[in-house]
């Protein structure tokens, strides 16, 4: 079955990795996307073991990336906890580990320069993923993030970057949240379907006013402002037929029971996102 909704654990980081995967068992969801930190709680081992036990598929693990240190030493750290990423990646199941590729350093306005080390830190890793096979799914960010998480804002930088890499090793993922915005991002969707890299879609509402803390402005979809219907049917017409993350850093969110959270996400996805993915959303054509 095409575009089956799965729970990303950055949506109930109250639940350690066997309540998650529960909790997602128990929703009637297949899917589940990952975050490090609840594999590494209960160590590698335990959290494959969970995972089996579970019968879920893990559609991503998140995150790797952070790229951009000029400094030596810092590069060799970035990449052997890359390297640490992709083997996870192996050991719960995925063939997709999202891509923080990481802000300016500390002092750093050098963005050109910054996104050069990004590309170089890929080239470095290419091989590694490829020969276990995973796909390294850049994720662009919001330009609000530029500076400190991301020095790729846009669907189109993120596949400039990608460009000479193999697509089933280099790859990228439309996340609404920061991607609804951008003027090109029809164009920049289609294009990734035409080359094959469109890997993943996360979906989540952008809410207004933004959160003193900016990475908690994720809303549930429809409680926001994104239009999940232009966007889904670029995705769905990009050739996209894969899983849809449900991914939102919100505290209001954080503070409710799972279970309501869980049935509200389904409920928001089946009304406002599934429709446009299968067509059931789009006029009549006469």
């Amino acid at each position: 079955m095409s575009f089956e909704l799965a729970l990303n654990t950055g949506t109930t980081p109250r639940l350690s990795l066997a309540e998650a995967l529960a909790a997602t068992r128990d929703a009637g969801l297949g899917h589940i996307g990952l975050w490090r930190n609840r594999i590494q709680e209960v160590g590698l081992e335990r959290a494959a073991e969970l995972v089996a036990e579970s019968g879920l598929r893990v559609t991503s693990l998140c995150r790797g990336g952070f790229l951009t240190a000029a400094e030596p030493a810092e590069q060799r750290a970035a990449l052997a906890d890359n390297r640490t990423a992709i083997d996870e990646c192996v050991a719960v199941g995925t063939d997709q580990l999202i891509m923080v590729v990481g802000g300016l350093p500390t002092g750093d306005r050098d963005l050109v320069a910054a996104r050069r080390r990004v590309r170089d830190r890929l080239v470095d890793l290419v091989p590694y993923a490829a020969e276990r096979g995973v796909q390294l799914v850049l994720e662009p960010l919001h330009p609000m993030y530029c500076g400190d998480r991301a020095v790729l804002s846009t669907l189109g930088q993120a596949l400039d970057l990608a460009d000479g890499f193999d697509p089933s090793v280099v790859s990228v993922v439309v996340d609404a949240f920061h991607v609804w915005w951008d003027p090109e991002v029809g164009h920049q969707i289609a294009r990734a379907g035409r080359e094959g890299r469109l890997a993943a879609y996360q979906v989540c509402d952008f809410n207004l006013p933004i959160a003193a803390d900016a990475l908690l402005s994720r809303g549930m979809m429809g409680d926001g402002v994104i239009d999940f219907g232009a966007l889904s049917a670029m995705v769905a017409g990009a050739g996209y037929t894969g899983p849809v993350e449900v991914e939102i850093f919100n505290a209001e969110i954080y503070a409710r029971p799972a279970d309501e959270v869980l049935t509200e996400m389904t409920g928001r996805y089946r009304d406002l996102v599934l429709p446009h993915l299968t067509g059931a959303g789009q006029p009549a054509r006469t």
